[in-house]
């Protein structure tokens, strides 16, 4: 008996050591900001792990999680947590322009993406960072949502519609890559 218990634990500790640093950033996308971004992925593991019987049969264990995740994060979204992706007021600071292959520039292009995404409603950021950052299908997505794939694809296109209107991220985008 006490086997397949240490089996179990054995099989959830691979698992969580080889998925953690995506759900860690999967989580750092929908919460925006770290601390509370590794407590979504720890409640995450931590309920993936009470119910490792049905996560480790499940047919995708992944998408088992990341359907607890968005659950755990639409949660904590309903209580009205404020959720920070960046500071409020840096207008003191001054930009330079560099050369896009610059690490500086790419810090600073992830930054202005990371505000363009607080700007979203949390359903449109679930489905812009599923379908784009976590590369799931319609389907995929729907069902780590609990929605149907057409309110997925509505989500998604309202979303990207609204980061395009974004004047910051339209000018971090380099002009051979806007469609």
């Amino acid at each position: 008996m006490e086997d397949g218990k240490q089996d179990r634990d054995e099989e959830f500790g691979r698992f969580m050591t080889a998925r953690w640093s995506r759900l860690l950033r999967t989580a750092f996308l929908l919460t925006g900001e770290p601390h509370s971004a590794e407590d979504l992925a720890q409640s995450t593991l931590e309920r993936a792990y009470t119910a490792w019987r049905r996560v480790g049969t499940a047919d995708d264990p992944d998408a088992y999680v990341r359907r607890v995740m968005i659950n755990l994060h639409a949660r904590r979204h309903r209580r009205k947590l404020k959720e920070f992706l960046a500071p409020k007021d840096d207008s003191g600071l001054v930009r330079e322009e560099a050369d896009r292959g610059d690490r500086i520039t790419q810090a600073v292009d992830r930054e202005v993406l990371l505000r363009a995404l607080a700007q979203l409603p949390a359903r449109q950021r679930q489905a812009v960072v599923l379908r784009y950052w976590e590369d799931l299908t319609e389907t995929q997505t729907a069902h780590a949502m609990g929605c149907s794939v057409g309110t997925v694809k509505s989500n998604t296109a309202k979303g990207i519609a609204k980061l395009r209107l974004v004047p910051a991220l339209a000018d971090a985008v380099p002009q051979g890559r806007r469609a």
